[in-house]
């Protein structure tokens, strides 16, 4: 028989202390902690304030099931009768391709800063001053929103799409810099101990042992940040005057007031999305 009854196991008199049973004789798997209970406590409170905010809340006398249908209704007009009125599918188009670009172009300049910053600041590789000081750096520049970025370079540079790239590149390098110096420190310590003592310089070190362990890892990453650009570049379509397909879906949605303009280009942007994502996973599965 393959079954253990634990029961009849001997057990010290010491555990028996320390197990906790239910009424019912069940031992209790979960024992109180400090942590557990500042976690339910930090639940409760803002469950509590949740609740607070929704019965003070200034309605201003609107009808909220005037207010229900009105939405139930805008949003079939929205997903339900898509169509270009002021645009055209062509036109649409373009200023997706507009969008896309501003997503390539951002992610692969900032890719390439990423990939030297990485090995300035990867401790099993770079110095440790060094390394501090540019990992503290690349913090701030994360601790910033993109949009943020965007808007110092447009001071600098106008409104426009040049802008849009740099400030896109500026915080997709911070984002970068920290995913591919943590896929450098993943690595065997071993190896660069074994290539340094053969008499490898640096760069032989980088390309023989630490691309090739790391390029899928990388990869990944760099995959996941151009999709976060390409959303952000249709952001920044209204916000730094860029264009593209960003541009349409504000002027649907602020100038035009058009629900099924405004459906039809969130159906182009979702079948994008969808697209890449599924051109990113082909590209990842090859190179790992």
């Amino acid at each position: 028989m393959n079954e253990v009854i634990v029961n009849r196991l001997p057990v010290s008199p010491d555990v028996h202390k320390h197990i906790r049973k239910t009424r019912g004789g069940k031992i209790k798997t979960a024992a109180k902690s400090k942590s557990s209970i500042a976690i339910k406590l930090t639940v409760f409170v803002l469950l509590a304030l949740t609740v607070y905010g929704f019965l003070t809340f200034d309605y201003k006398n609107i009808n909220i099931s005037e207010a229900v249908s009105g939405t139930i209704k805008n949003i079939r007009v929205l997903f339900g009768q898509p169509h270009l009125k002021y645009n055209t599918f062509s036109g649409s188009m373009r200023h997706l391709f507009v969008t896309f670009s501003l997503g390539v172009l951002s992610t692969i300049f900032g890719a390439i800063i990423a990939f030297f910053g990485a090995l300035l600041c990867a401790k099993n590789i770079a110095n440790p001053a060094v390394a501090i000081i540019i990992k503290s750096f690349v913090a701030f520049i994360r601790a910033v929103p993109t949009i943020l970025w965007v808007l110092i370079f447009t001071v600098a540079a106008g409104l426009g799409s040049v802008a849009a790239v740099a400030g896109l590149t500026f915080h997709s390098a911070g984002y970068l810099i920290k995913a591919y110096s943590e896929s450098i420190e993943e690595m065997d310590d071993g190896v660069i101990e074994a290539l340094k003592a053969s008499g490898a310089g640096f760069w032989q070190i980088v390309f023989q042992a630490i691309v090739p362990s790391s390029i899928s890892y990388m990869t990944a990453w760099t995959f996941l940040r151009f999709e976060i650009n390409f959303t952000n570049a249709i952001a920044m379509g209204a916000a730094a005057g860029a264009g593209g397909i960003g541009y349409d879906l504000f002027m649907a949605g602020s100038f035009y007031f058009d629900l099924r303009e405004l459906g039809f280009i969130t159906y182009i942007i979702v079948a994008a999305v969808v697209l890449l994502e599924v051109a990113a996973t082909k590209v990842k599965a090859k190179v790992r």
